[in-house]
């Protein structure tokens, strides 16, 4: 029982890999960029006993010979592969559990992903209140763009210069004196 739980995790830790960053990937395949992200993320890559060009030598190795990509079996053999590299003390059998241990239940990282900066300098860039200019009539009160209507110069025909203030104040002003 103990074994058939073992190998859910590790098929499960298998599928999120396989779909790291593919839109496309089923979950049933595991490609080689994955696969080296995979025993990186693991620390199956120790740097001294395993290293990245003995990952992609195993890949190749395992997978089909036109293939790109390798299935849960042959992800299977290619752990039976680096287990006694990596575990070099320990029987083939401890070692391959041990590799297991490693990988069972682990997602892919995302160490490096660009987060969205929040600082004062963005938050200034972003505020509409203090935008002059043209600028300015692309947003209303809210800070709400306007749309098109804020980008095309909409004409009225008033005889007023476009965003003039006092516009239809004239026959107030003349009709005072």
């Amino acid at each position: 029982m103990a074994e058939s739980t073992e190998m859910d995790q590790l098929l499960i830790s298998f599928k999120k890999f396989a779909v790291h960053g593919d839109t496309k990937a089923t979950g049933k395949e595991l490609n080689g960029k994955n696969w080296a992200k995979l025993c990186k993320d693991c620390k199956i890559t120790d740097g001294k006993n395993v290293t990245s060009t003995d990952v992609d030598i195993v890949f190749t190795k395992v997978k089909a010979k036109t293939s790109r990509v390798i299935t849960y079996e042959e992800f299977q053999k290619a752990l039976e592969e680096l287990a006694p590299k990596r575990f070099k003390g320990q029987s083939k059998e401890e070692a391959l559990q041990s590799i297991y241990q490693l990988i069972e239940g682990k997602d892919p990282t995302n160490v490096g992903v660009t987060k969205v900066a929040k600082t004062a300098a963005v938050d200034r860039l972003t505020d509409t209140s203090k935008y002059t200019g043209s600028h300015k009539e692309r947003f209303d009160g809210s800070g709400k763009g306007k749309g098109k209507g804020g980008r095309e110069e909409i004409v009225d025909h008033t005889g007023y210069v476009g965003a003039y203030k006092n516009a239809g104040t004239y026959e107030e002003k003349t009709k005072a004196k």
